[in-house]
């Protein structure tokens, strides 16, 4: 009895496919027994195996990125613009000097379009992107079996490169994303640009403008505060920018991948897809392919990072909003609105979260605002800017749970002079000179 084309198990070339039996079988296996024509299938990847160095392809990424922004009109901003963007921060650091100690951490200012702000937010994402990209490509190969990895090393070498331009092609298309709705270089709450460098968005600003009740003036004034409070902010608590990517890359570290259960992701993404088929490609690319469940070690590594953008965001949150209580009656609507925008995160940064799997909102900004304030009211702005002097002294995801109620037993303590103040920070700290 001849064998029909799709009785595998009867095959005599059973096993030649390093793949049988993995989560990439679907993708490298052929009609019949053996192992495929990779000529063929990668005529159709060739826009993903460019050579590139480390595990993403950052110029495969950028012009994704940048295709993706141009698929709407990007004027570059006018020399009105410019001005007016410089005028409002320098204003906005005025009425700052008021709310917190922290002197301007203001050093230039720009107008970007959005293709700028894809470029001037580059290096940053190239750290913050890396280690999730090399933790995915390294855990994605270790999920073969030991025999497969044994057999089919420069296959490997090839899936490596291939993944590598998946998740360029995915995080390119977050970025564009993103750059069609950030207002500013500090919108998402993480130092994105140059130390100092206070940039804002015109267009995108012009866009969520004609959502509100408020005039442009006004939204520019308050995006310029809540800018230039970022700055003081990363400007003068220097362990800050580390602390935020640091969790970043144990998030990265802590991926761990189960061979069953990504075997199962894996076919589920891929099913229906044919490898000599472009178009069903690119439906995988979309897909979500990485969207991998997450490890105890980056649960906890997203609490720390969720809760560290809800202190940021709630003190920026808190000073602008004392910077503007008595000066801009449209204040408390732009306060809300901005508050629903950042707790909620926009469809860009949900396209990111899923294809970086990657969550970048701070949900306790509203609880966090609230502590602020509270420790401002009992304390006053020494003592709530003197959080900020250690990491350690940072309210936890536990505080955010009474936000009124952190440091509250310090209430009834006398004002500190410097030096008391000082020596009251060591005891909580710990001498570093008694080690």
């Amino acid at each position: 009895m001849t064998d029909k084309p799709g009785d595998a198990p009867d095959s005599p070339d059973e096993g030649q496919n390093p793949f049988k039996g993995t989560p990439f079988e679907q993708l490298f296996g052929a009609a019949g027994a053996g192992m495929p024509d990779l000529s063929s299938i990668f005529s159709q990847l060739q826009f993903l195996m460019q050579p590139h160095d480390g595990p993403l392809n950052w110029d495969f990424a950028l012009d994704i990125a940048r295709k993706t922004v141009a698929q709407s009109p990007d004027p570059s901003p006018t020399r009105k613009e410019q001005d007016a963007v410089a005028d409002a921060v320098r204003l906005a650091d005025h009425w700052l000097d008021e709310t917190t100690a922290f002197p301007s951490g203001v050093s230039s200012t720009a107008a970007w379009s959005r293709a700028e702000w894809v470029v001037g937010t580059t290096d940053v994402w190239k750290i913050l992107v890396e280690p999730i990209a090399e933790s995915s490509v390294n855990a994605l190969s270790g999920a073969l079996p030991a025999d497969a990895q044994a057999m089919s090393g420069p296959l490997l070498g090839i899936l490596g490169r291939a993944v590598g331009g998946m998740l360029a092609q995915q995080v390119g298309s977050g970025l564009g994303a993103l750059a069609s709705e950030v207002l500013s270089v500090s919108d998402i709450g993480l130092p994105l640009a140059t130390p100092g460098k206070a940039a804002i968005v015109p267009a995108n600003v012009a866009t969520f403008v004609e959502g509100l009740d408020v005039s442009a003036d006004d939204v520019l004034l308050y995006l310029a505060l809540r800018e230039a409070a970022h700055q003081r902010l990363f400007a003068h608590v220097p362990w800050l920018r580390d602390h935020l990517i640091g969790a970043v890359a144990d998030y990265a570290r802590g991926i761990e991948i189960n061979a069953e259960s990504m075997q199962s992701r894996i076919e589920e993404q891929m099913s229906g897809v044919d490898p000599m088929n472009p178009e069903s490609m690119q439906q995988l690319l979309e897909g979500g392919m990485f969207d991998l469940p997450r490890s105890p070690g980056q649960e906890a590594a997203l609490l720390r990072l969720e809760t560290t953008l809800a202190l940021v965001e709630g003190w920026v949150d808190e000073v602008v909003g004392q910077a503007t209580v008595e000066r801009m009656p449209s204040a408390a609507k732009l306060q809300e609105a901005f508050r629903r925008r950042r707790a909620a995160g926009g469809p860009a940064e949900q396209t990111f979260a899923t294809l970086v799997g990657l969550e970048l909102r701070p949900r306790r900004l509203r609880d966090a605002s609230t502590l602020w304030g509270s420790l401002r009211t009992r304390q006053g702005t020494e003592a709530r800017d003197g959080v900020w002097m250690h990491p350690d002294l940072l309210p936890t995801a536990t505080d955010l749970d009474d936000p009124l109620g952190f440091r509250e037993e310090a209430t009834a303590l006398p004002e500190l002079s410097d030096e008391d103040f000082d020596a009251e920070l060591q005891k909580l700290l710990g001498s570093d000179d008694e080690e």
